[in-house]
């Protein structure tokens, strides 16, 4: 990569460990280097608008900070910063990572939580999956969501051991938290490369309202434990047409990013499956604008890393299922059905019969579901010119543009065999009141961010003006 280049052609004599490592080398050397670069970078980058260009800028320099912040609270936890300068800078943010599978599990509890009694991918599975995605795509960073990850137990392993024995790799774990305690947090320290999210819905009448009684308190028990022991920690926030509103003020992220150490925050705004009753907790398209603003407003002023599954659409060109080229993921759940992301619950293939038969991840790419989807991504957005490129406010297949969608998994499920993954994804199928609603879902973002996407972002390519501030 080229900006690896450049801080090694400027730091001739010394390594990205010891540099990173000396606080005044980083932070008011390195740290204003690199922001500069990756401001001169996408100032460059005709293939982007550039209102996009400004909030990649923007994103990059709040993954600095976050990465800064992550690497002083761990000065008491070498594995930790080991993992932050081998791992996270060297293998992902300045080497070349390729696809990432996101797995095993769910998003929304389509999986069973109950280590007893779920479905699993064996240990040895999960393994041969990380190695082959590592060697294959040149891929480093590992996202593993539930049921509860912290539960899995498979042939005397857990979690910890998968990665303490890929420590090339990062890995982002969902998780609820209730289990974390000190011994736990320990474990977190002595593997180094695990970042926990952990679920959270508002302030604590909000979380337990949702998650229990008592479950706030359990959070913020583990993120002390989690502090304690130096592992950056975020927060993953579920945006309904409930809580949209007020999700994103200043004083909920004032109260998880300032008084309880939180780095970064996912959100993952509901995403209905099932029959058409369940389109009343969707953001509507108004509430969708202002979480837009909002997300972008903590990110460009308070330098905050919030990212939203949808509303980053700009920050990642696009949608990124289906293992998009060069950039893309895939979805594994529990019990290997491989699926374009985790919120399209329809798969083409089982990893466990891939492997059966004597195939790899490259040939889970070359199923026609996945081949379809990126063929859209390619005329949407991924390979059209900056001033024809698809509105990417609305970036996702399945919620924004089901009308697209829905044709190619009803030819797929004639064709070749597509299946949903679950008893909720096949009665969506079933019921034209959802496919009605998901349409209708479609034409209010078109009327709400249409006239944003062609004024803000393909409008006069104007430079950007703002000077490049160090963190």
């Amino acid at each position: 990569m080229e900006l690896l280049k450049d801080i090694k052609n400027k730091f001739k004599e010394k390594s990205l460990e010891f540099i990173i490592s000396n606080d005044f080398l980083r932070e008011k050397t390195l740290i204003p280097f690199v922001d500069k670069r990756i401001h001169a970078g996408l100032l460059k980058d005709e293939t982007l608008p550039m209102q996009a260009r400004k909030e990649r800028y923007y994103i990059g320099r709040a993954l600095v900070s976050f990465l800064n912040k992550a690497y002083k609270n761990a000065e008491n936890s070498p594995k930790v910063k080991e993992a932050l300068v081998n791992s996270f800078v060297g293998n992902i943010t300045l080497g070349k990572s390729g696809r990432n599978p996101d797995k095993p599990g769910c998003i929304g509890c389509y999986a069973n939580s109950h280590s007893s009694d779920s479905e699993k991918l064996d240990f040895d599975m999960f393994d041969r999956i990380v190695d082959e995605k590592t060697k294959l795509w040149n891929s480093y960073f590992t996202v593993i969501t539930g049921g509860e990850p912290t539960l899995y137990k498979s042939q005397g392993k857990d979690i910890f051991d998968l990665a303490e024995k890929h420590q090339d790799n990062f890995f982002l774990m969902y998780t609820n938290g209730t289990m974390i305690d000190k011994k736990m947090a320990k474990r977190f320290a002595e593997v180094g490369n695990i970042t926990p999210a952990i679920s959270v819905e508002g302030f604590e009448e909000h979380t337990d309202a949702r998650r229990g009684k008592g479950v706030h308190k359990k959070i913020l028990r583990a993120f002390d434990n989690l502090k304690e022991q130096g592992i950056p920690y975020g927060v993953s926030i579920t945006p309904t047409s409930k809580n949209a509103d007020w999700i994103l003020n200043d004083e909920t992220f004032d109260y998880y990013f300032n008084k309880h150490g939180v780095l970064y925050s996912w959100l993952f705004q509901y995403m209905p499956i099932g029959r058409s009753s369940s389109l009343d907790l969707m953001v509507n398209p108004k509430q969708r604008v202002k979480l837009f603003r909002q997300m972008h407003r903590l990110v460009k002023d308070k330098k905050l890393f919030v990212a939203d599954f949808w509303n980053s659409g700009a920050l990642s060109s696009g949608c990124i299922s289906a293992g998009r080229d060069g950039a893309g993921y895939l979805y594994i759940d529990w019990k290997g059905d491989v699926s374009p992301c985790a919120f399209n619950p329809y798969t083409p293939v089982n990893i466990n019969e891939v492997y059966a038969k004597g195939g790899n991840l490259n040939d889970v790419l070359k199923k026609p579901f996945f081949e379809a989807i990126r063929q859209w991504q390619k005329d949407y957005y991924t390979e059209q010119p900056a001033d024809k490129k698809g509105n990417i406010i609305m970036t996702c297949p399945i919620k924004d543009h089901y009308e697209m969608l829905r044709p190619i998994i009803d030819e797929q499920i004639a064709k070749h065999n597509l299946k949903p993954m679950d008893e909720a994804a096949a009665e969506a199928l079933k019921d034209p009141e959802y496919k009605k609603g998901m349409i209708e879902y479609h034409d209010g973002m078109c009327k709400a961010t249409d006239d944003i996407w062609r004024e803000e972002y393909l409008g006069k390519q104007q430079v950007i003006k703002e000077t490049a501030e160090a963190i």
